[in-house]
């Protein structure tokens, strides 16, 4: 059975290959990222410092394609291990066929929770 951190591997892999070079990912609360590399990096750091145990689940709402693009409009949510959501909000992410492939030119995503006052 792979340990928590081969499978954290796993899913940063998973997540990158979905990107091409120069993407941008816009994200909440913090500045855009350009480019793969970046993207890997802060996903590498996200899992890194996760503890919690809570998986994403994502929900595709829409689909657009005309030519060599396609935009995906979606849901997402996270799930913490007794299976309550703990968070939800909605993306958007923007595709380019290249090379043969479909690959993410840009993505953003927000959260439909409200912002929880500071303490």
């Amino acid at each position: 059975m792979p340990t928590r951190q081969q499978r954290k591997r796993k899913m940063q892999a998973g997540v990158v290959v979905y990107y091409s070079d120069d993407a941008i990912s816009y994200s909440r609360n913090e500045e855009p990222l350009s480019g793969k590399a970046a993207i890997k990096e802060r996903t590498a750091q996200r899992l890194a410092k996760d503890t919690t145990g809570n998986h994403n689940v994502y929900k595709v709402v829409d689909l657009f394609a005309d030519g060599d693009m396609v935009v995906e409009i979606g849901s997402w949510s996270v799930v913490n291990p007794a299976g309550a959501e703990t968070d939800k909000g909605h993306y958007m992410s923007m595709f380019q066929k290249r090379d043969g492939k479909y690959v993410c030119v840009r993505d953003m995503n927000v959260t439909s929770n409200p912002v929880k006052p500071a303490m």
